[in-house]
C-alpha cells in the first residue's frame, strides 16, 4: 500500500498526554511513604483504590517504583530520583491552588484607594496607617473624597473600597456593614445649652451649622423637629463634617457628631469631636440612626491583598481607639 503524499509530508502532530495533578499528590505520598497502605490513609482513601493508583503510576512511568523487600517495599533508584522532585510539584499545586485570601501582608506592595467622607477617613487614617506599619509596610493609602459615583467607581477601578453611609444599590456591589451610630448635638464647653435640661425648644432656638454636599439647609434633625411644630435656625451650611466640627467649637453654632449608641464601645468617629473639646449633648428626640459599611466590587473578594484592607477597616472602625460579618 502506497502512504498518501500528504501523510508523508505532512505528519499529523502527537497529542501531549494529559496532566492529572491527582497522580503527582499520589505519587508524592507513596514515595514519601513508601507504603500503600499509609499512603491510602494520607490522601483518605482505600488501599485498593491506591494499589490501582500505583499501578496506574507504573504504566506510566514504565518503573515498578516500589518493590517489595520481605515485609517492607521499597522505592527503585528511578523512585529515589522522582522523590524530591514530585514533593516539589505538589507543594507547588498547593500553592497554586490556595485561596487568594492566604497571604502574608507583609510581602504586599499595593496603594489602595478608598472613597470616604471627611469624619470617616479622619477615623480611618490613623488605625489604617498604624495597622500598615505593623502588618503590611509596603502598603500606601489614598483618600478621595465623596466626589465619585461609588459604583461605576468601584467597577472600574478608580477606587478599591467605600467607607460610609453607603446609599447606592448595584446589584453586583458587595456590602457589608460595620456600625450602627446615633446622631446627637455638640457645643463649644460653656455654651449655654450645656447648662441646664435639654429640651426639643432650647435646642430649636440655638444657632446651627449644617453639613451639606449639595448645600441643603433642611435634614434629618428638621424633621424630627417639624413633629413637634418647631423649626430650627440654620446660620451656616458646610460641605464638611469636619468643618462643621471646628465651627462649633469656635462659635455658639450647634453641630451633630456621630456616637455609639448606649452600651457599646465609643466610636472612633466621634473622636474628631473629641479632640476639638466639643461638649456631646443628650438629644431630647430621636433621629435616624447611621450605619456605616463598606462596598467593593465583587473581582476583589478573593483578593489576598483586599482582604487584608478590608479587615484593616472592620478592626479600625469597630474598635475604639484606646483598643484595638456578613462574610468577606
Amino acid at each position: 500500500m502506497v502512504s498518501s503524499p500528504n501523510s508523508v509530508n505532512n505528519p499529523q502532530p502527537v497529542e501531549a498526554p494529559a496532566i492529572d495533578a491527582n497522580l503527582a499528590v499520589a505519587l508524592d505520598a507513596l514515595l514519601a511513604e513508601q507504603s500503600v497502605t499509609r499512603a491510602a490513609a494520607r490522601l483518605h482513601t482505600s488501599p485498593a483504590a491506591m494499589s490501582r493508583t500505583l499501578a496506574r503510576l507504573r504504566r506510566l512511568l514504565q518503573d515498578p517504583l516500589l518493590v517489595r523487600a520481605g515485609q517492607a517495599m521499597v522505592p527503585t533508584p528511578r523512585a529515589q530520583a522522582l522523590r524530591e522532585e514530585a514533593a516539589t510539584v505538589v507543594r507547588r499545586l498547593g500553592a497554586l491552588l490556595a485561596p487568594g485570601t492566604d497571604i502574608d501582608p507583609a510581602t504586599l506592595r499595593s496603594t489602595f484607594t478608598l472613597q470616604a467622607a471627611d469624619v470617616v477617613g479622619a477615623a480611618l487614617a490613623p488605625g489604617l496607617l498604624r495597622l500598615a506599619r505593623q502588618e503590611a509596610p509596603g502598603v500606601s493609602l489614598r483618600f478621595r473624597a465623596e466626589d465619585l459615583e461609588a459604583g461605576p467607581a468601584l467597577r472600574d477601578g478608580r477606587i478599591d473600597l467605600e467607607v460610609g453611609a453607603i446609599d447606592h444599590a448595584d446589584p453586583e456591589t458587595r456590602v457589608e456593614e460595620l456600625a450602627t451610630l446615633s446622631m446627637t448635638a455638640a457645643v463649644r464647653p460653656g455654651h449655654p445649652l450645656t447648662e441646664g435640661t435639654l429640651t426639643p425648644d432650647r435646642l430649636a432656638a440655638a444657632e446651627h451649622v449644617a453639613v451639606s454636599r449639595r448645600g441643603r439647609f433642611a435634614g434629618p434633625l428638621d424633621a424630627a423637629l417639624a413633629e413637634l411644630g418647631l423649626d430650627r435656625r440654620v446660620t451656616v451650611v458646610l460641605p464638611s463634617h469636619l468643618a462643621a466640627m471646628t465651627l462649633a467649637a469656635r462659635t455658639d453654632a450647634v453641630c451633630l457628631v456621630p456616637v455609639s449608641p448606649p452600651g457599646a464601645s465609643p466610636s472612633p468617629l466621634t473622636e474628631a469631636a473629641t479632640t476639638l473639646g466639643l461638649h456631646v449633648l443628650d438629644m431630647p428626640l430621636s433621629l435616624p440612626p447611621l450605619t456605616l459599611g463598606m462596598a467593593w466590587h465583587p473581582r476583589h473578594a478573593a483578593d489576598g491583598a483586599h482582604h487584608w484592607l478590608r479587615d484593616a477597616v472592620r478592626r479600625t472602625l469597630r474598635h475604639a481607639p484606646a483598643g484595638e460579618g456578613r462574610p468577606h
